[in-house]
């Protein structure tokens, strides 16, 4: 289920405060250097450090 539009509009990465972008289930942080993936869990997006993937 896609986020709305507005809302990811909005929503920054809560480490580095880069745009995230939407794939799948999950948003990707943008940063060069962070690349955080949060879940998003029944279309609301769990936006905690501790609950995110670090880049492979």
């Amino acid at each position: 289920m896609p986020l709305e539009a507005g809302l990811l509009e909005i929503l920054a990465c809560p480490a580095c405060h880069a745009a995230l972008k939407e794939q799948d289930t999950e948003l990707i942080c943008t940063g060069q250097d962070c690349g955080l993936t949060y879940p998003v869990r029944d279309g609301i997006p769990v936006l905690l450090v501790d609950e995110a993937r670090r880049p492979a």
